[in-house]
């Protein structure tokens, strides 16, 4: 079988999320690196892939996909090794939900008012958003609690094994970490911060850096 293709660049939290999945199945793949914000914009081809221009894209044996969820699951459903979607009804709607709450909810949040404005911008030369930071804090609270009542009691955000919303999520956590704030917004939350330092030292998270 074809080797897959992923189109993006490495600090992507979706492309992370993507190469987390193959990493998971032992699926060996090649990464093209395509920087959304490069000086000159993106290649003018690369709309052949994403016709918004988003990042990842994936081709396998001629088939094309881009929207990380998809690849994602298709990665899963395509592959041999371990399944990364409950086969309990109930699991796998609890693993679409995480999902989608950290699409809709957590990413911006969690990610670009909070990460970007506190470690990012400022290691670059650019002044925090204080206000933007400070208006994030309550919404961070509310993704927060929300995964961590979804967790209820399991060792894994979805039930008792690991699944797509563990892949989905951790990039977006593993930026999050770095802000001193997320410390503090974590601490209530005992089965999220069992979760991460499970998460954080799988062999999957170790091959895939996000720089």
């Amino acid at each position: 079988m074809a080797k897959p293709t992923v189109y993006g660049a490495r600090y992507s939290v979706y492309v992370r999320a993507v190469r987390l999945a193959l990493e998971e199945k032992e699926v060996a793949y090649d990464l093209v690196e395509v920087d959304v914000f490069a000086a000159g914009g993106m290649p003018g081809d690369y709309f052949l892939r994403h016709p918004f221009g988003r990042i990842p894209a994936f081709e396998h044996d001629g088939f094309r996909l881009y929207e990380s969820s998809a690849i994602e699951r298709y990665v899963d459903e395509a592959f041999a090794g371990p399944a990364l979607q409950p086969s309990h009804p109930r699991h796998r709607a609890c693993m679409n939900q995480v999902i989608s709450v950290m699409d809709a909810y957590a990413y911006r949040t969690l990610v670009w008012d909070i990460y970007v404005e506190r470690v990012s911008n400022p290691a670059k030369g650019k002044r925090a958003d204080e206000a933007r930071i400070a208006a994030a804090l309550p919404r961070a609270a509310t993704c927060l609690r929300a995964l961590d009542d979804l967790m209820a009691n399991e060792t894994w955000l979805a039930g008792p094994s690991l699944t797509l919303a563990d892949l989905h999520a951790a990039p977006m956590f593993a930026y999050f970490r770095e802000a001193p704030e997320a410390a503090e917004l974590l601490a209530p939350f005992t089965g999220l911060k069992r979760w991460w330092a499970k998460m954080s030292d799988r062999p999957c998270m170790l091959a895939t850096p996000s720089d």
